[in-house]
């Protein structure tokens, strides 16, 4: 479960981070792609060094192809000139996450919210950091000011659920993932997650319900053999 809460994370550098000059993450390139687009970004850099939004263009496919070093070093170079550029210190702590320096991606994070307090991704990310580094009682603080900043966000229940799953706290988790299944009653993921809290509850008739619903919205049945079995 400690995974799938950092997977959320991830999706909002793709579908939620919409911060100027910076390159959207796409599933649809092939590296080969990236590559060439890399190359684009850095000839046109040669060309104006001083540019910051070329600097995070280049950024943005080295952050694709994985490359964390040459990524972070553009970010470096943005924050030397603009200290506080949302983008790139958003980035740059999850680039610092990525190469496991945690007290500068905190601290990129930190200094991102004393600019946007209710930046929604950056108090996320700063929640799911310290749920990672093991700084349990500062994750629940932050999360819980995230949902209470954005209330209607299905993502920050269903991460504090996580959380909670991970403290076996099943009751509040159960009552998040509900809350994040009324708010994207779609989402088959979070109603599988509601599925494993009801499981571990003992509550299997329930948890079957969330089973059959992922079923009527799509899910093939085959593929949930295993936690039908779970609920006999």
């Amino acid at each position: 479960m400690k995974k799938s809460v950092f997977v959320y994370l991830f999706l909002l550098l793709a579908s939620y981070a919409n911060v100027s000059a910076q390159t959207s993450l796409s599933t649809t390139l092939t590296r080969q792609q990236l590559r060439d687009s890399l190359a684009v970004a850095s000839e046109q850099l040669s060309f104006h060094p001083d540019s910051l939004d070329l600097r995070l263009r280049k950024a943005g496919w080295n952050l694709q192809l994985e490359q964390w070093q040459y990524a972070r070093d553009e970010y470096d170079y943005v924050l030397r000139r603009e200290p506080y550029n949302i983008a790139a210190l958003f980035y740059r702590a999850f680039v610092n996450e990525k190469q496991q320096r945690y007290k500068f991606a905190k601290l990129d994070y930190e200094n991102l919210l004393s600019v946007v307090p209710d930046h929604f991704e950056g108090r996320l990310g700063l929640s799911l950091l310290n749920d990672k580094d093991n700084r349990y009682t500062e994750a629940l603080n932050q999360i819980n000011l995230l949902i209470m900043q954005h209330p209607d966000s299905a993502v920050a229940y269903a991460a504090r659920a996580g959380m909670e799953v991970e403290r076996k706290m099943y009751a509040p988790a159960e009552y998040d993932y509900g809350k994040a299944i009324e708010l994207a009653p779609g989402n088959t993921d979070y109603l599988l997650s509601r599925a494993n809290v009801r499981i571990l509850m003992k509550r299997k008739a329930e948890a079957r319900q969330d089973l059959d619903r992922m079923v009527g919205l799509g899910v093939a049945r085959a593929s949930l053999v295993g936690w039908y079995r779970k609920c006999r």
